[in-house]
């Protein structure tokens, strides 16, 4: 038995996107090296990784300006994922910030649009500025981010919740914890789960298990990592990749093909969770 890495996603509208993504978490940071970020990015979108998640605070909008630029001539070859951040996720609020985002990207609406965690203001108000959004055309869907299952059981509840296109979450071999009532309460639902921090900023990537399964297969740790994620057909990962060369590793890794062995190595260094747990963030 093998597994190959997934390479596409369905939404619940049937609309499939590319199972591997391009993350911009830190992005924009440090202007020397604006270049190689923009270059890594206008890469993965020709290596089939079109995908693309930033946010209104990332690097306080700064993240959101230097994807536009990258994304300025290939626009439509993008589905473009941004958030809004939970104190301004008031209905009006909300519709604000989305404008403000669409003029750092340079763009006249959004493909994704997340609440990027749960804040204060009730959701109601959010999901009402998120319909705002889809009404207006600035919005082609909208999602969450870090929500636990209480959350999308409370979510699916609300007026308009029943339109959630997917969760973002901290999900990857050293974080586990989705695997117990999160991903099978999505799965059930049809709600796709978004991976982020999929090798987890790079700090399992030494691991003795990991590295022994790239062995096996001539592969980078990266790689047996990111194909782990993207083992399952409902999950999807967004990875950050700052330069061109780890943009073409992180692409290889659709090709990877684990084999049972390969999961009964991970499986020993990373057991699924036997218990429920906080949902973990970073």
């Amino acid at each position: 038995m093998t597994a190959t890495a997934e390479s596409s996603v369905t939404l619940p509208s049937g609309e499939t996107i590319s199972a591997l993504g391009q993350g911009t978490w830190h992005f924009a940071e440090r202007p020397e090296h604006r270049a190689s970020e923009i270059t890594a990015l206008r890469l993965g979108i020709d290596l089939g990784m079109t995908v693309i998640d930033t946010a209104e605070m990332y690097s306080d909008g700064a993240a959101e300006v230097l994807v536009g630029e990258a994304i300025a001539d290939c626009r439509d070859d993008v589905f473009l994922v941004s958030k809004v951040l939970p104190h301004h996720a008031s209905r009006r609020g909300t519709v604000l910030a989305c404008q403000a985002s669409l003029r750092r990207l340079g763009t006249d609406h959004l493909d994704l649009y997340l609440l990027h965690w749960r804040g204060p203001i009730p959701l109601e108000d959010t999901l009402a500025g998120f319909a705002d959004l889809v009404a207006a055309g600035a919005v082609r869907y909208w999602g969450v981010s870090n929500f636990d299952t209480p959350d999308m059981v409370e979510l699916e509840h609300l007026s308009h919740g029943g339109a959630v296109a997917t969760n973002q979450v901290l999900y990857n071999l050293s974080r586990r914890g989705p695997e117990y009532d999160l991903l099978p309460w999505c799965r059930a639902h049809g709600i796709p789960i978004m991976a982020y921090s999929p090798i987890e900023q790079g700090r399992i990537l030494h691991h003795p298990a990991i590295v022994e399964v790239a062995h096996r297969h001539r592969a980078t740790a990266a790689q047996v990592a990111l194909a782990w994620v993207l083992r399952s057909e409902d999950v999807n990962a967004i990875p950050r990749a700052g330069t061109p060369d780890d943009v073409r590793e992180n692409a290889a890794a659709v090709e990877l093909q684990l084999t049972t062995a390969d999961f009964i190595i991970l499986d020993a260094a990373f057991p699924p969770p036997r218990h429920r747990a906080p949902l973990q963030v970073l």
